[in-house]
């Protein structure tokens, strides 16, 4: 194989620094919530009502609540308010599929919203590879009496890629024969260079595209290898790179 030519490579490196940049002042800018503050590290748990459980919420077929619950999904922070981050496998008939912020107990206290517009990765789209399994999402009120968007309501987390191998997540996700979300934190370690790992318990379908929160900011969703895992004790998420923080820019721009 050829060697990169150092062109590319200083191109790259400058680019990665840009985003850490950007990274730091969505942090520094935007309202950042606990995410940490919960059960003892690899202890799974209900999460309890706050700031960053209602930028939480289910995924849902059929157009509506009674189609049940299949995903989990976040409100990231965009400059029109209506962006959202999931798993890419849990988007294959975006028609059909409505967000729940907030979701308990068979409410929607923050309404329902249709996807109105889908972002992944070509290699995806192409061959479902797992280290592309992340997608952005623009969403719209279901209810067309309801004004203003959904960051509006709940707020949004940023999005920070980069993160070192041994990043301490947050994740929050409902799996589908529950109607409250779990939370459970841990240090994480990378499976590959394209793939992080979590040990977290009672992880298990339904919580596809949970979102990884490293200091309250989005830093992956739960997905990638194995779907996200073949056992619930056992989590995994593509690592977020620059082709993720691009189908951000797109999904954020699109608004």
């Amino acid at each position: 194989m050829l060697p990169r030519p150092a062109r590319r490579t200083r191109t790259r490196r400058a680019s990665r620094i840009l985003l850490a940049l950007a990274a730091m002042a969505a942090l520094t800018s935007v309202d950042v919530p606990d995410a940490a503050a919960g059960p003892p590290f690899g202890v799974t748990a209900q999460a309890l009502p706050d700031a960053s459980a209602d930028r939480v919420g289910a995924l849902f077929s059929g157009g509506g609540l009674d189609g049940g619950h299949f995903c989990t999904a976040a409100v990231v922070h965009s400059d029109d308010r209506d962006v959202i981050a999931t798993a890419a496998h849990c988007l294959g008939d975006p028609d059909t599929t409505v967000f729940a912020p907030g979701y308990r107990d068979g409410e929607a206290p923050y309404g329902v919203w249709k996807v109105t517009g889908v972002h992944v990765a070509p290699g995806w789209t192409d061959g479902e590879d797992p280290d592309d399994d992340i997608a952005f999402a623009t969403v719209a009120p279901v209810d067309e009496g309801r004004s203003g968007a959904v960051e509006d309501l709940v707020g949004g987390f940023p999005v920070a890629a980069e993160q070192p191998a041994d990043a301490t997540v947050t994740v929050i996700g409902y799996p589908r024969t529950d109607e409250t979300p779990l939370r459970c934190a841990n240090t994480t370690s990378l499976f590959s260079d394209t793939q992080r790992r979590i040990e977290c318990p009672d992880l298990s379908g339904g919580t596809s595209g949970s979102p990884w929160l490293v200091h309250g900011a989005l830093a992956g969703v739960l997905g990638g290898h194995e779907g996200g895992g073949a056992v619930p004790e056992v989590s995994y998420s593509a690592v977020m790179g620059d082709q993720a923080v691009e189908l951000y820019r797109e999904a954020a721009d699109e608004g």
